[in-house]
Parts: C-alpha cells; sequence; structure tokens
C-alpha cells in the first residue's frame, strides 16, 4: 500500500537515474499538471522499461511550497507492459529544440518505498505478452523449426525474422506456438495515421517501429500457418492486421479464400481481423468466408478529431460506423481498439461520443490501448485543447454504466463457440 507521493525522477548526462528527495512526482492530464492521485498510480510491473526523454527537463511538485518546479536535468518517463493502460503521461518542460519522441506512450513514473511507481491501470490478466523466464534459445529453436518445417514459405520467414530481430511480442508467440498466430497480407494503407508504426515519411522526425511487409503472401502460405498454429494452441486466435502491414481490409479477397480453406478442413480457433473499417463493402463476404470478429482502431468517435489522427484516404467516419453495423450484422464480435490518451480521451466530449457509438452499433468489447506518440504531437492537432478531464477509472465506470454489456481488456478475446 502506498502511504505516501512518489518522488520525482531523473536522469544525469551519464542517464543515471535518480530520485529527487524534496520534491514529489508530477503527472500530466491533456494540459493539465498535478501531483498524481492514489488511485492513478500502481507499482512498476515486470517487463517495464524506463525512457529518458532528451530535451526535456523534469518537473516536480513542490509540497512546502505548493508549486510546480522545474528540475536542470532530463526527464524520465515509463513505457508500460501490455495489459496496463496510462493513467496520466510524463510531465516535462521542454526545450526549443527539444527532438520528436520515438512510437511509445509515456507514463509518468515515481520512486517511494523502495520501488519505482508508475500512473498506469492494469485492464487485462491474459499473460498472452509476458515472456519472463522464455529464454532466447527456446524462441530460437522455435523460429528454426518453423522454417525446417516451411523453408519456401515466405511469410514464416517473414514472421520469423520479426520475432528474432524486431522481437515482435505476437510472432515470439507463434514460434512458441502458444496463444494468438499473427497473419500479415498487406502492403498498403489507406489512411495516414499520424503515429503508423510501419510506415512514417522521412520529415516526420521520428521512424516507424516496425518493418511493413514487401510482398502479398498466397493465401496457401497464409493456411499453413494457421494449419500448424491450430495443431499448438488449444484456445488458437488468428489476426489479420499486424503492426507490420498496411490494411487488411485492402486484401479482403485474399483473406476470405485463406480463411475459407480453413474453415473447410475444419479449422478451428477464432479469425480475427484487426482494421480501420474503412471499407464497408467487404465485411459480410469476411464473415461468411469464416472470419469471427473484427477489432476497430480508432482514437476519437468524434468525426473531426479521428480524421485529424487517422488522415483517411478515401473515406471517413461513416465509413468506420457502417463496417461496424454490417459486422454486428452478420454476427461477428466487434471490440474497438481505442487509442486511448490521458486527458484527451476521458473528456465529456469525448466519452459522451463514444458512449453514442457503442450504444448504437452495440460494441462488444473495448480495448484499452495506449496511443504511442509524442505527446506534443497529439495535442497539437487539437488547438482549442481537450477540457477538463474526469481520469481513466472514472471514464470506465461511465461507459460501464451506460453500456452494461460492454467488457473491457487488451487483447484480442478468444471467442467460445
Amino acid at each position: 500500500m502506498l502511504n505516501e507521493l512518489p518522488r520525482m525522477l531523473y536522469a544525469d548526462a551519464r542517464g543515471r537515474i535518480f530520485d529527487q528527495p524534496d520534491l514529489n512526482m508530477v503527472c500530466r492530464l491533456g494540459e493539465e499538471l498535478r501531483p498524481p492521485r492514489p488511485q492513478e498510480l500502481i507499482p512498476l510491473p515486470g517487463e517495464c522499461e524506463l525512457f529518458l526523454l532528451p530535451g526535456r527537463r523534469a518537473m516536480g511538485w513542490d509540497e512546502r511550497a505548493r508549486c510546480l518546479v522545474v528540475h536542470e536535468q532530463t526527464a524520465v518517463a515509463a513505457f508500460v507492459s501490455p495489459g496496463h493502460t496510462l493513467t496520466a503521461i510524463c510531465a516535462y518542460q521542454g526545450d526549443e529544440q527539444a527532438p520528436v519522441l520515438p512510437l511509445f506512450a509515456y507514463a509518468a513514473a515515481g520512486y517511494a518505498q523502495g520501488r519505482f511507481w508508475v500512473c498506469a491501470a492494469q485492464v487485462d490478466q491474459d499473460p498472452r505478452q509476458r515472456f519472463a523466464g522464455i529464454s532466447r534459445e527456446r524462441i530460437h529453436l522455435g523460429a528454426r523449426q518453423w522454417l525446417k518445417a516451411f523453408p519456401n514459405n515466405r511469410l514464416v520467414r517473414h514472421l520469423t525474422n520479426c520475432a528474432l530481430v524486431s522481437s515482435c511480442p505476437a510472432a515470439r508467440n507463434l514460434v512458441l506456438g502458444r496463444f494468438e498466430a499473427p497473419l500479415p497480407t498487406s502492403q498498403s494503407c489507406n489512411a495516414r495515421c499520424l503515429g503508423c508504426l510501419s510506415l512514417q515519411p522521412p520529415d516526420s522526425g521520428f521512424p516507424s517501429t516496425q518493418k511493413r511487409i514487401t510482398f502479398r503472401p498466397s493465401s496457401g502460405e497464409i493456411l499453413q500457418i494457421m494449419q500448424r498454429h491450430a495443431r499448438r494452441e488449444q484456445r488458437p486466435i488468428f489476426s489479420f492486421g499486424q503492426g507490420c502491414e498496411g490494411e487488411p481490409l485492402t486484401e479482403a479477397v485474399l483473406i476470405m479464400d485463406a480463411v475459407r480453406r480453413f474453415r473447410s478442413v475444419k479449422g478451428p480457433g477464432t479469425v480475427n481481423i484487426n482494421t480501420n473499417a474503412s471499407l464497408p463493402d467487404t465485411i459480410q463476404p469476411l464473415a461468411r468466408a469464416g472470419v469471427s470478429s473484427i477489432r476497430v482502431s480508432l482514437n476519437s468517435a468524434i468525426p473531426e478529431r479521428y480524421a485529424a489522427y487517422h488522415r483517411p484516404q478515401g473515406h471517413a467516419f461513416e465509413a468506420v460506423q457502417e463496417s461496424i453495423r454490417q459486422a454486428k450484422k452478420s454476427g461477428l464480435f466487434v471490440s474497438l481498439n481505442l487509442l486511448y490518451f490521458p486527458g484527451v480521451s476521458d473528456t465529456a466530449g469525448e466519452v459522451e461520443a463514444l458512449i453514442d457509438l457503442v450504444r448504437a452499433e452495440r460494441v462488444d468489447f473495448i480495448q484499452m490501448r495506449n496511443m504511442n506518440l509524442d505527446p506534443e504531437l497529439y495535442l497539437r492537432l487539437d488547438p482549442k485543447g481537450p477540457g477538463p478531464a474526469m481520469g481513466l477509472i472514472a471514464f470506465l465506470e461511465t461507459v460501464a454504466k451506460a453500456a452494461p454489456w460492454v467488457r473491457f481488456g487488451y487483447f484480442n478475446p478468444y471467442l467460445e463457440k
């Protein structure tokens, strides 16, 4: 139990992290800077990382003077492990020449009672992306076994490279024979999301974190992976639409063929598509082919804020809503992949718009993912400012009260038949 406010963290010029004894930690929700509340803090979970934020000075709270203090040293933030959603981001004062931050989420962090604390909440207990105790040798062995089984399968080569070089959690799970199998298919996308993981223009100021797939796999290559994974995992999930590809609905015909072939030989499990839901006409045919669910990515249910971040090419938010409608008509399970940003996503207008969407279309599940983007870039999308925030806990309670059937989590659920 935390009985004191954690102290501020900072890093010196050599990258060593210290706590400041006379300053408490400060967090940020939108434009609001303040000490965190007890319900916004948890002990830093395992498999998290601490980040130094270049060109940004740490900020602390002087309890005696009751004021914010800008420290001379570098700010420190935490990147939380999967299954956790940020309750607040790191507070700092940026220099004029501060570089753009890479594509991560930057949680406020502090130190108290001999341990680190972070502004986050656990929203999913699923151990799907925990790898503590799993050796690199075991992952390498699993990759070699896949390559030996399918030496001519380009998608296997791509995914084993993702597991060994990029340390992609989904690809590592595939070679370990557990949980969810990634099935990237699309080289192109019909959106230009500001925080796209796989494609960034040279002038963005930050690189993409994953390399986009450079070929169009055949349905046979996809089928081989699906069938082998189904033999190894008792509750298999198969997901099209990964961080290393574009928009899977642009390859709907290919996906239909692969899934239909898999289901024709009684292939089991949940077949899911992670999508921007831009092409409503593809949804019912995909359902008939054997797709089980879709997960719709969006940062906001307000059309203007949605467009500002996702920058759709040739479609609008209405297409997203129509795709959800078609999915529900077809009996598909519908999740929202909500890119949550503390101080924006939990403001009154955002919450109202999200509830309207969930209730109108009877959305089944909300995955509370974190917006991985430099905070200044995201806040700059709305020059008017987001307004007062209610906080993550109140956000969850408000949505649950308005739509009591909705479940919350972080990962694609396995759907029992």
